[in-house]
Protein backbone atom coordinates (compact mmCIF):
# COMPACT_ATOMS: atom_id res chain seq x y z
CA UNK A 1 0.00 0.00 0.00
CA UNK A 2 1.25 3.74 -0.71
CA UNK A 3 0.21 6.03 1.05
CA UNK A 4 1.08 10.05 -0.26
CA UNK A 5 1.38 13.09 1.95
CA UNK A 6 1.31 16.60 0.66
CA UNK A 7 2.02 20.45 2.77
CA UNK A 8 -0.04 20.52 5.42
CA UNK A 9 -1.59 22.99 8.22
CA UNK A 10 -1.26 20.87 11.54
CA UNK A 11 -4.05 21.84 14.02
CA UNK A 12 -6.02 20.03 16.22
CA UNK A 13 -6.65 17.92 19.68
CA UNK A 14 -5.54 14.13 19.90
CA UNK A 15 -5.15 11.50 21.60
CA UNK A 16 -2.14 9.64 22.03
CA UNK A 17 -1.29 6.50 20.82
CA UNK A 18 -0.84 3.50 23.92
CA UNK A 19 2.80 2.19 24.28
CA UNK A 20 3.01 -1.00 23.02
CA UNK A 21 6.35 -1.07 25.10
CA UNK A 22 4.32 -1.13 28.36
CA UNK A 23 1.68 -3.07 26.78
CA UNK A 24 4.05 -5.91 26.08
CA UNK A 25 5.83 -5.56 29.72
CA UNK A 26 1.63 -5.99 31.19
CA UNK A 27 1.24 -8.95 29.23
CA UNK A 28 4.29 -10.66 30.60
CA UNK A 29 3.48 -9.96 34.08
CA UNK A 30 -0.05 -10.49 34.04
CA UNK A 31 0.81 -14.05 32.26
CA UNK A 32 2.39 -14.86 35.49
CA UNK A 33 -0.07 -13.62 37.86
CA UNK A 34 -2.66 -15.53 39.78
CA UNK A 35 -6.53 -14.22 39.38
CA UNK A 36 -7.59 -11.75 36.19
CA UNK A 37 -6.05 -8.62 35.12
CA UNK A 38 -7.81 -5.85 32.94
CA UNK A 39 -5.13 -3.79 30.92
CA UNK A 40 -7.33 -0.46 30.04
CA UNK A 41 -5.92 1.39 27.27
CA UNK A 42 -4.95 -1.33 25.64
CA UNK A 43 -2.55 -1.45 22.44
CA UNK A 44 -3.42 -3.49 19.38
CA UNK A 45 -1.00 -2.91 17.19
CA UNK A 46 0.55 -5.78 15.47
CA UNK A 47 3.49 -6.37 18.12
CA UNK A 48 1.21 -5.92 21.10
CA UNK A 49 -0.81 -9.01 19.44
CA UNK A 50 2.32 -10.75 19.18
CA UNK A 51 3.00 -10.87 22.45
CA UNK A 52 -1.03 -11.49 23.21
CA UNK A 53 -0.62 -14.90 21.33
CA UNK A 54 2.70 -15.62 23.06
CA UNK A 55 1.04 -15.25 26.37
CA UNK A 56 -2.34 -17.69 25.29
CA UNK A 57 0.47 -20.37 23.72
CA UNK A 58 1.75 -20.31 26.97
CA UNK A 59 -1.27 -20.69 29.10
CA UNK A 60 -2.88 -17.14 29.47
CA UNK A 61 -7.00 -17.08 28.76
CA UNK A 62 -6.86 -13.78 27.05
CA UNK A 63 -10.05 -11.69 25.62
CA UNK A 64 -9.93 -8.68 24.00
CA UNK A 65 -11.94 -5.72 24.03
CA UNK A 66 -12.36 -2.65 22.66
CA UNK A 67 -10.99 -0.72 25.68
CA UNK A 68 -9.97 -3.11 27.92
CA UNK A 69 -8.12 -6.51 27.52
CA UNK A 70 -8.54 -9.26 29.94
CA UNK A 71 -6.15 -11.74 31.01
CA UNK A 72 -6.21 -14.91 33.29
CA UNK A 73 -2.89 -15.75 33.97
CA UNK A 74 -1.47 -18.99 34.70
CA UNK A 75 2.05 -20.46 33.34
CA UNK A 76 0.58 -23.72 31.30
CA UNK A 77 2.56 -23.89 27.43
CA UNK A 78 -0.02 -25.65 25.52
CA UNK A 79 2.10 -24.75 22.14
CA UNK A 80 5.95 -25.76 21.60
CA UNK A 81 5.89 -23.11 18.96
CA UNK A 82 5.79 -19.28 19.96
CA UNK A 83 5.43 -17.27 17.59
CA UNK A 84 6.75 -13.57 18.02
CA UNK A 85 6.37 -11.97 14.65
CA UNK A 86 8.50 -9.25 14.09
CA UNK A 87 8.46 -7.35 17.50
CA UNK A 88 11.80 -7.59 18.90
CA UNK A 89 10.91 -6.99 22.67
CA UNK A 90 8.37 -10.11 22.54
CA UNK A 91 11.25 -12.39 21.26
CA UNK A 92 13.41 -11.50 24.09
CA UNK A 93 11.66 -11.15 26.71
CA UNK A 94 9.47 -13.96 26.61
CA UNK A 95 12.77 -16.28 26.34
CA UNK A 96 13.41 -16.56 29.77
CA UNK A 97 9.59 -16.34 30.85
CA UNK A 98 9.11 -19.72 28.53
CA UNK A 99 12.15 -20.92 30.07
CA UNK A 100 10.53 -21.15 33.19
CA UNK A 101 8.74 -24.11 32.28
CA UNK A 102 10.03 -27.89 31.91
CA UNK A 103 8.83 -27.94 28.53
CA UNK A 104 10.67 -27.35 25.93
CA UNK A 105 9.73 -24.53 23.71
CA UNK A 106 10.88 -22.60 20.73
CA UNK A 107 10.39 -19.53 19.68
CA UNK A 108 10.28 -17.85 16.08
CA UNK A 109 9.03 -15.39 14.19
CA UNK A 110 9.53 -13.40 10.88
CA UNK A 111 10.76 -10.57 8.26
CA UNK A 112 13.38 -8.73 10.65
CA UNK A 113 13.26 -10.72 13.32
CA UNK A 114 14.72 -13.35 11.27
CA UNK A 115 18.22 -11.56 11.01
CA UNK A 116 18.15 -9.57 14.67
CA UNK A 117 21.05 -10.53 17.25
CA UNK A 118 19.57 -12.58 20.41
CA UNK A 119 23.18 -14.40 20.93
CA UNK A 120 23.19 -12.27 24.56
CA UNK A 121 20.08 -15.30 26.01
CA UNK A 122 21.92 -18.22 25.83
CA UNK A 123 24.78 -18.31 28.55
CA UNK A 124 23.02 -16.25 31.25
CA UNK A 125 20.19 -18.57 30.67
CA UNK A 126 22.54 -21.82 30.90
CA UNK A 127 23.95 -19.73 33.87
CA UNK A 128 20.38 -19.66 35.74
CA UNK A 129 19.82 -23.11 35.23
CA UNK A 130 17.77 -23.85 31.38
CA UNK A 131 19.14 -25.12 28.38
CA UNK A 132 19.16 -22.98 25.50
CA UNK A 133 19.85 -23.90 22.22
CA UNK A 134 20.42 -20.66 19.53
CA UNK A 135 21.10 -20.94 15.66
CA UNK A 136 24.07 -18.91 15.32
CA UNK A 137 23.26 -15.76 17.31
CA UNK A 138 19.72 -15.84 15.10
CA UNK A 139 16.36 -17.37 15.81
CA UNK A 140 15.05 -19.66 16.30
CA UNK A 141 15.46 -19.87 20.01
CA UNK A 142 14.98 -23.45 22.19
CA UNK A 143 14.87 -23.37 25.65
CA UNK A 144 13.93 -26.06 28.37
CA UNK A 145 13.80 -25.52 32.27
CA UNK A 146 12.98 -24.96 34.96
CA UNK A 147 14.74 -21.30 35.31
CA UNK A 148 16.37 -21.86 39.18
CA UNK A 149 17.95 -18.52 39.58
CA UNK A 150 21.58 -17.65 40.44
CA UNK A 151 23.81 -15.34 39.19
CA UNK A 152 24.95 -14.31 35.84
CA UNK A 153 26.37 -11.61 33.84
CA UNK A 154 24.65 -9.63 30.78
CA UNK A 155 25.40 -7.55 27.98
CA UNK A 156 23.32 -5.08 27.69
CA UNK A 157 25.36 -2.86 24.63
CA UNK A 158 22.64 -4.20 21.73
CA UNK A 159 19.56 -3.93 23.66
CA UNK A 160 17.65 -3.89 27.44
CA UNK A 161 15.10 -6.47 26.19
CA UNK A 162 16.55 -9.29 26.83
CA UNK A 163 17.33 -7.67 30.73
CA UNK A 164 13.81 -6.88 31.11
CA UNK A 165 12.73 -10.61 30.18
CA UNK A 166 14.78 -11.25 33.34
CA UNK A 167 13.59 -9.31 35.66
CA UNK A 168 9.99 -10.51 34.86
CA UNK A 169 10.72 -14.33 34.96
CA UNK A 170 13.30 -14.32 37.76
CA UNK A 171 10.59 -13.55 41.15
CA UNK A 172 9.48 -16.81 40.25
CA UNK A 173 12.38 -18.62 40.12
CA UNK A 174 12.92 -20.82 43.64
CA UNK A 175 16.48 -19.40 44.66
CA UNK A 176 17.54 -15.55 44.91
CA UNK A 177 19.30 -14.07 41.45
CA UNK A 178 21.90 -11.36 40.95
CA UNK A 179 22.19 -10.06 37.88
CA UNK A 180 25.79 -8.17 36.82
CA UNK A 181 24.46 -5.68 33.74
CA UNK A 182 27.58 -4.40 31.54
CA UNK A 183 27.67 -1.40 29.07
CA UNK A 184 23.55 -1.10 29.97
CA UNK A 185 21.77 1.09 26.57
CA UNK A 186 18.32 2.40 26.89
CA UNK A 187 18.24 2.17 30.65
CA UNK A 188 14.61 3.74 31.10
CA UNK A 189 13.07 1.27 29.79
CA UNK A 190 14.08 -0.59 32.66
CA UNK A 191 12.66 1.77 34.66
CA UNK A 192 9.43 1.04 32.26
CA UNK A 193 9.99 -2.62 33.53
CA UNK A 194 10.76 -1.87 37.08
CA UNK A 195 7.62 0.34 37.66
CA UNK A 196 5.41 -2.11 35.78
CA UNK A 197 6.56 -4.86 38.23
CA UNK A 198 5.91 -2.81 40.97
CA UNK A 199 2.00 -2.85 40.25
CA UNK A 200 2.04 -6.54 40.07
CA UNK A 201 3.37 -6.89 43.47
CA UNK A 202 6.78 -7.55 42.47
CA UNK A 203 10.37 -5.44 43.94
CA UNK A 204 13.33 -5.43 42.19
CA UNK A 205 16.57 -3.87 43.63
CA UNK A 206 18.58 -1.92 41.16
CA UNK A 207 22.06 -0.80 42.08
CA UNK A 208 22.59 2.16 39.42
CA UNK A 209 21.85 -0.13 36.48
CA UNK A 210 24.94 -2.35 36.79
CA UNK A 211 23.76 -5.13 39.48
CA UNK A 212 20.05 -6.20 40.35
CA UNK A 213 18.98 -8.00 43.10
CA UNK A 214 15.98 -10.25 42.46
CA UNK A 215 14.31 -12.20 45.82
CA UNK A 216 12.89 -15.55 44.69
CA UNK A 217 9.64 -17.18 45.30
CA UNK A 218 7.76 -14.05 44.58
CA UNK A 219 4.00 -13.85 43.66
CA UNK A 220 2.82 -11.97 41.01
CA UNK A 221 -0.54 -10.42 41.77
CA UNK A 222 -3.38 -9.81 39.19
CA UNK A 223 -4.66 -5.79 38.83
CA UNK A 224 -5.84 -3.16 36.92
CA UNK A 225 -3.34 -2.21 34.92
CA UNK A 226 -3.63 1.21 32.87
CA UNK A 227 -1.39 1.41 29.59
CA UNK A 228 -0.19 4.35 29.16
CA UNK A 229 0.30 6.75 26.22
CA UNK A 230 2.96 6.23 23.74
CA UNK A 231 6.32 8.63 23.36
CA UNK A 232 7.82 6.86 20.58
CA UNK A 233 4.39 7.12 18.06
CA UNK A 234 3.34 10.74 19.52
CA UNK A 235 6.85 11.77 18.82
CA UNK A 236 5.73 12.15 15.71
CA UNK A 237 2.14 14.07 15.67
CA UNK A 238 4.27 16.57 17.89
CA UNK A 239 7.40 16.68 15.73
CA UNK A 240 4.53 17.61 13.02
CA UNK A 241 2.87 20.50 14.85
CA UNK A 242 6.55 22.21 15.07
CA UNK A 243 6.44 21.89 11.56
CA UNK A 244 3.50 23.67 10.83
CA UNK A 245 1.55 24.38 13.19
CA UNK A 246 -0.27 23.45 16.59
CA UNK A 247 -1.51 20.35 18.54
CA UNK A 248 -3.19 19.40 22.35
CA UNK A 249 -1.86 15.50 22.65
CA UNK A 250 -4.06 14.15 25.58
CA UNK A 251 -3.57 11.10 26.98
CA UNK A 252 0.10 11.24 27.31
CA UNK A 253 2.24 11.61 30.45
CA UNK A 254 5.01 14.28 30.87
CA UNK A 255 6.30 12.40 33.73
CA UNK A 256 6.72 9.34 32.09
CA UNK A 257 9.80 6.52 32.34
CA UNK A 258 9.79 6.12 28.58
CA UNK A 259 12.83 7.08 26.86
CA UNK A 260 11.00 8.57 24.23
CA UNK A 261 9.87 11.26 26.52
CA UNK A 262 13.14 13.23 25.55
CA UNK A 263 11.50 14.87 22.30
CA UNK A 264 10.16 17.62 24.56
CA UNK A 265 13.83 18.50 25.15
CA UNK A 266 14.13 18.04 21.32
CA UNK A 267 11.65 20.21 20.55
CA UNK A 268 12.59 22.63 23.19
CA UNK A 269 15.95 22.97 21.71
CA UNK A 270 15.16 23.39 18.37
CA UNK A 271 12.95 26.76 19.47
CA UNK A 272 9.63 24.85 19.35
CA UNK A 273 6.85 26.09 21.74
CA UNK A 274 6.08 22.88 24.71
CA UNK A 275 3.48 23.27 27.43
CA UNK A 276 3.07 20.27 30.01
CA UNK A 277 0.67 19.53 32.30
CA UNK A 278 -1.08 16.66 33.80
CA UNK A 279 -1.21 14.12 30.64
CA UNK A 280 -1.57 16.43 28.14
CA UNK A 281 0.56 18.27 25.79
CA UNK A 282 0.96 21.06 23.43
CA UNK A 283 3.24 21.69 21.18
CA UNK A 284 3.27 24.99 18.80
CA UNK A 285 5.14 25.75 15.95
CA UNK A 286 7.72 28.32 15.95
CA UNK A 287 10.82 29.70 14.27
CA UNK A 288 13.35 26.39 14.48
CA UNK A 289 16.97 26.25 15.02
CA UNK A 290 19.48 23.59 14.54
CA UNK A 291 20.26 21.93 17.86
CA UNK A 292 22.61 19.34 19.61
CA UNK A 293 20.76 16.02 20.46
CA UNK A 294 21.84 13.14 22.31
CA UNK A 295 19.83 9.73 21.33
CA UNK A 296 22.06 6.84 22.44
CA UNK A 297 19.55 6.33 25.25
CA UNK A 298 16.68 6.52 22.44
CA UNK A 299 17.55 5.63 19.52
CA UNK A 300 13.66 5.45 18.20
CA UNK A 301 13.60 9.32 17.89
CA UNK A 302 15.97 9.37 15.41
CA UNK A 303 13.67 9.49 12.55
CA UNK A 304 11.17 12.17 14.14
CA UNK A 305 14.32 13.87 14.49
CA UNK A 306 15.67 13.70 11.53
CA UNK A 307 12.14 14.95 9.72
CA UNK A 308 12.71 17.92 12.71
CA UNK A 309 16.15 19.12 11.88
CA UNK A 310 15.59 19.07 8.06
CA UNK A 311 13.15 22.33 8.86
CA UNK A 312 16.03 23.70 11.37
CA UNK A 313 18.01 26.22 10.31
CA UNK A 314 21.83 25.22 10.57
CA UNK A 315 23.56 22.32 11.25
CA UNK A 316 21.82 19.41 13.55
CA UNK A 317 23.88 16.90 15.18
CA UNK A 318 22.35 13.55 16.73
CA UNK A 319 24.54 11.14 18.93
CA UNK A 320 23.69 7.69 18.73
CA UNK A 321 24.13 5.97 15.39
CA UNK A 322 25.44 2.87 16.67
CA UNK A 323 22.31 2.11 18.31
CA UNK A 324 20.33 2.33 15.05
CA UNK A 325 22.03 -0.63 13.24
CA UNK A 326 20.12 -3.30 14.37
CA UNK A 327 16.08 -1.94 14.55
CA UNK A 328 14.19 -3.31 11.55
CA UNK A 329 16.77 -2.31 8.94
CA UNK A 330 19.93 -0.25 9.17
CA UNK A 331 18.08 2.37 10.26
CA UNK A 332 20.69 4.85 9.88
CA UNK A 333 21.50 4.32 6.30
CA UNK A 334 17.78 3.81 5.18
CA UNK A 335 17.04 7.72 6.63
CA UNK A 336 20.07 8.82 5.00
CA UNK A 337 18.93 7.37 1.75
CA UNK A 338 15.43 8.36 1.79
CA UNK A 339 15.99 11.66 3.65
CA UNK A 340 18.24 12.65 1.05
CA UNK A 341 16.65 11.82 -1.93
CA UNK A 342 13.86 13.76 -1.02
CA UNK A 343 15.94 17.03 -0.66
CA UNK A 344 17.62 16.73 2.84
CA UNK A 345 21.24 17.22 3.63
CA UNK A 346 22.77 14.45 5.67
CA UNK A 347 25.88 13.34 6.61
CA UNK A 348 26.99 10.12 8.59
CA UNK A 349 30.34 10.24 11.17
CA UNK A 350 31.06 7.40 13.12
CA UNK A 351 28.35 8.04 15.90
CA UNK A 352 27.36 10.86 14.68
CA UNK A 353 24.19 12.24 12.17
CA UNK A 354 24.05 15.63 11.10
CA UNK A 355 21.36 16.99 9.03
CA UNK A 356 21.45 20.53 7.23
CA UNK A 357 18.53 22.30 7.53
CA UNK A 358 16.81 23.24 4.01
CA UNK A 359 13.60 22.24 1.70
CA UNK A 360 12.01 18.73 1.21
CA UNK A 361 11.23 18.88 -2.56
CA UNK A 362 9.09 15.40 -2.17
CA UNK A 363 9.19 12.36 -4.57
CA UNK A 364 8.80 8.52 -4.03
CA UNK A 365 10.43 6.57 -0.94
CA UNK A 366 10.80 3.29 0.55
CA UNK A 367 9.62 2.27 3.93
CA UNK A 368 12.04 -0.41 3.97
CA UNK A 369 9.49 -2.52 6.06
CA UNK A 370 10.08 -0.20 8.79
CA UNK A 371 7.22 1.68 10.66
CA UNK A 372 9.16 4.27 12.23
CA UNK A 373 10.94 4.99 8.49
CA UNK A 374 7.62 5.13 6.92
CA UNK A 375 6.24 7.84 9.87
CA UNK A 376 9.15 9.72 9.63
CA UNK A 377 8.90 10.51 5.86
CA UNK A 378 5.39 11.22 6.19
CA UNK A 379 6.38 13.62 8.10
CA UNK A 380 8.75 14.75 5.84
CA UNK A 381 5.86 15.10 3.75
CA UNK A 382 3.71 17.35 5.61
CA UNK A 383 6.25 20.08 4.72
CA UNK A 384 7.45 19.21 0.98
CA UNK A 385 7.50 21.23 -1.96
CA UNK A 386 5.30 18.75 -3.66
CA UNK A 387 4.42 15.41 -2.05
CA UNK A 388 5.97 12.47 -0.30
CA UNK A 389 5.04 8.67 -1.34
CA UNK A 390 5.90 6.37 0.95
CA UNK A 391 6.24 2.46 -0.44
CA UNK A 392 4.54 -0.72 1.73
CA UNK A 393 3.03 2.66 4.59
CA UNK A 394 1.49 -0.02 5.96
CA UNK A 395 4.45 -1.40 8.16
CA UNK A 396 3.14 0.91 10.58
CA UNK A 397 0.66 -1.29 11.85
CA UNK A 398 3.80 -2.59 13.88
CA UNK A 399 3.69 -0.09 16.54
CA UNK A 400 1.11 2.41 15.43
CA UNK A 401 -1.86 0.83 13.02
CA UNK A 402 -3.91 4.23 12.97
CA UNK A 403 -1.16 6.80 12.33
CA UNK A 404 -2.33 7.80 9.10
CA UNK A 405 -5.81 7.96 10.47
CA UNK A 406 -4.89 10.47 13.16
CA UNK A 407 -2.04 12.20 11.25
CA UNK A 408 -5.31 13.11 8.85
CA UNK A 409 -7.77 14.31 11.59
CA UNK A 410 -5.20 16.70 12.79
CA UNK A 411 -5.06 18.40 9.08
CA UNK A 412 -2.62 16.13 6.84
CA UNK A 413 -2.93 15.99 3.77
CA UNK A 414 -2.88 12.52 3.47
CA UNK A 415 -4.19 10.34 0.45
CA UNK A 416 -3.38 6.92 -0.90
Amino acid sequence: MKKLVKHSVIKGKIKAPASKSMMQRAIAAALLAHGETVLHNPSFCDDSLSSMNVAACLGSKIEKNKNTVLIKGGLKPICSELNCGEAGLCIRMFSPIAALSTKELILTGKGSLKSRPVSMIEKPLHDLGASCEINSGLIPIKVKGPLKGGKTTIDGSVSSQFLTGLLIALPCCNNDSELIVKDLKSSPYIDMTIKTLEKFGITIKNYNYKRFLIKGGQKYKSCNFIVEGDWSGAAFLLVAAALCGEIEMNMINPDSRQADRKILDALKRAGAEVITSDKTVIVKKRELKAFKFDATECPDLFPPLIALSSQCEGLTSIKGVKRLRFKETDRAMALKKEFTSIGAEIDINGNIMSIRGGKIRGGCVSSHNDHRMAMATAIAGVVSLDKVEIDNAECVAKSYPSFFKDLKSIGGNVYE
